[in-house]
């Protein structure tokens, strides 16, 4: 299978930012919901997200927040990716994909998920993002089960999260059949909300790179 992107989400100090990014990932992604333990705009100023290298994509992580904040807070830090976490329309999707941003619509999956209301959002989004189902809106640390992937059309390519550490990675194996874009990580490759741990981060690239 061809090596999946890799996404570290949950950044939240100055510090760490600036050595998880010398690790050069595919994308950082930042909590802009309030209610997250990994909310991270108290912590981190734009310009900070600003030093960050270009070849690093800057996802801004939303939950069912006002457009105009959305817009407000993409151009302060200078995002690239919107990534949509909560109930969002498909009418907001493209508001802000017409704004020249690319589009990621999150959704918690479960054996019960119904894939058929992937459709509303195929023109207006850019990427999915398959995450863990659970009570409130990611950061369960717990992965779902891949195989109810086998229900998806296998079209828009994806981000897989939930959950995901070193012992999942041998799992992807059995991804080579769909569009997988990239992981996102969060939760196991840290060592306190929103600090990432660099060596267990090193020990995943490599892992990655035997894919």
């Amino acid at each position: 299978m061809q090596k999946p992107k890799l996404k570290i989400c949950g950044m939240k100090y100055p510090e760490n930012l600036q050595a998880v990014a010398a690790l050069q990932p595919d994308y950082l992604g930042f909590i802009f919901y309030p209610k997250s333990k990994r909310y991270m705009a108290d912590t981190l100023s734009p310009e900070v997200v600003h030093t960050l290298p270009s070849g690093i994509g800057r996802v801004g992580v939303f939950v069912n927040a006002e457009t105009d904040f959305i817009l407000e807070q993409a151009s302060a830090y200078q995002l690239q990716v919107l990534q949509l976490h909560g109930d969002e329309s498909p009418e907001e999707c493209r508001q802000l994909q017409g704004r020249g941003y690319t589009l990621v619509k999150a959704f918690g999956v479960d054996e019960n998920f119904d894939f058929s209301q992937l459709r509303n959002y195929e023109a207006v989004v850019d990427y999915y993002l398959f995450d863990t189902k659970g009570s409130g809106y990611g950061g369960h640390g717990r992965t779902f089960d891949w195989r109810v992937l086998e229900q998806y059309d296998r079209h828009k390519p994806f981000f897989l999260s939930g959950g995901i550490g070193l012992e999942e990675v041998e799992g992807l194996r059995e991804m080579g059949g769909f569009p997988l874009l990239a992981i996102d990580v969060n939760s196991r490759f840290e060592e306190e909300a929103g600090r990432k741990n660099i060596a267990q981060l090193r020990g995943l690239q490599e892992k990655l790179e035997l894919l």
